[in-house]
């Protein structure tokens, strides 16, 4: 299943139910390597993917608000070379581009260590048509590496929830 597959049907499964309050959490995943804030009680799923011919695991936490899902997801890389780590980022960004059929605002962004300091990221913004309806849909996500792994959290709706939602869960991301 590609990454692209992959990420429509987990939008498509988290948008069947809504729940109209935010009841922030925060998780911490240990085997991923990162804790964040989510506005709901998390489900997961995990995939085997492809990126570019290497098969790779994907990890994915995500919880829902009313018509907004949001996702982390998490990329296990074969090794920590920062070749690997940008074709897998690049591979993530074309995926979030196409489940949308739109083109990614991007721009860099620090995502903060657990221990102090930051990681070099890229925040983006895509807005197009999804699914077998066509609906329209925003993805707001920050994208980051560290390490052998590759990280994907987004929010995923039909427009961005309030800006103060979209702080809490972006601010609160931090890798281990």
């Amino acid at each position: 299943m590609s990454a692209a597959a992959f990420g429509v049907l987990t939008v498509a499964a988290a948008l069947c139910a809504c729940s109209p309050t935010y009841d922030w959490r925060t998780i911490s995943n240990n085997d991923s390597g990162y804790s964040v804030d989510l506005p709901a009680k998390p489900g997961a799923d995990e995939r085997r993917i492809d990126v570019d011919g290497t098969p790779m695991r994907m990890r994915v936490q995500t919880a829902e608000v009313a018509d907004d899902v949001f996702v982390v997801g998490t990329l296990d890389l074969p090794d920590a070379q920062p070749a690997t780590q940008q074709k897998a980022l690049d591979f993530l960004r074309a995926g979030l581009a196409r489940n949308v059929s739109g083109v990614p605002d991007a721009q860099a962004v620090a995502v903060p260590l657990a221990t102090g300091g930051a990681v070099p990221g890229v925040e983006l913004r895509v807005a197009g048509r999804a699914g077998a309806n066509g609906e329209t849909r925003t993805i707001h996500a920050r994208l980051v590496a560290k390490g052998a792994h590759a990280y994907q959290v987004a929010i995923v709706g039909r427009a961005e929830p309030p800006v103060e939602q979209v702080d809490q869960f972006f601010g609160s991301f931090k890798l281990y």
